[in-house]
């Protein structure tokens, strides 16, 4: 049999934070307080940048590499709104593409559980990556690197 030319990968992460659901809710909502834990990177060139936060709206970024072996490749991100319940959940389906080449589609859920401490973040990435692409390993490290973006910016 040959190999599939789709790797598929879930994963989930866990965040606490030390702010109610309200406040980490914004974070996802907000575009401008979105932009600087999401789309922003001292590794990257953020190109374009637009949110549309609603059911069936879209969030779209497009951003050029910096440094590194990968210094000068465009990427894009597509996604849509699937699920948003306020100060609770979000689901978003995004494709990612390198150079205009498809590399993986994705499902994200966020689920904000508020806690006497604040808000525990739940994220699980459900992917099918295709041929050259990150791998679920570098998207799970992209994921860990963002929630410590979120906390920063939860933090001021």
């Amino acid at each position: 049999m040959e190999q599939p030319k789709v790797v598929h990968s879930t994963f989930t992460l866990e965040r606490k934070f030390p702010k109610p659901p309200e406040v980490v809710f914004a974070a996802f909502s907000d575009p401008a307080k979105l932009r600087r834990w999401f789309a922003d990177s001292k590794s990257h060139e953020t190109e374009e940048f637009t949110v549309d936060f609603k059911v069936g709206g879209t969030e779209y970024l497009r951003y050029k590499m910096t440094g590194g072996p990968v210094a000068g490749l465009s990427i894009e991100n597509k996604g849509s709104y699937q699920v948003i319940v306020p100060n609770e959940r979000l689901v978003t389906a995004t494709t990612m593409s390198v150079e205009g080449r498809p590399i993986s589609a994705s499902q994200v859920t966020i689920e904000l559980l508020a806690t006497s401490e604040g808000t525990d973040l739940i994220c699980t990435h459900q992917g099918a990556f295709f041929e050259n692409s990150d791998g679920p390993q570098i998207r799970e490290q992209g994921w860990r690197v963002l929630m410590d973006k979120l906390a920063a910016v939860l933090a001021n």
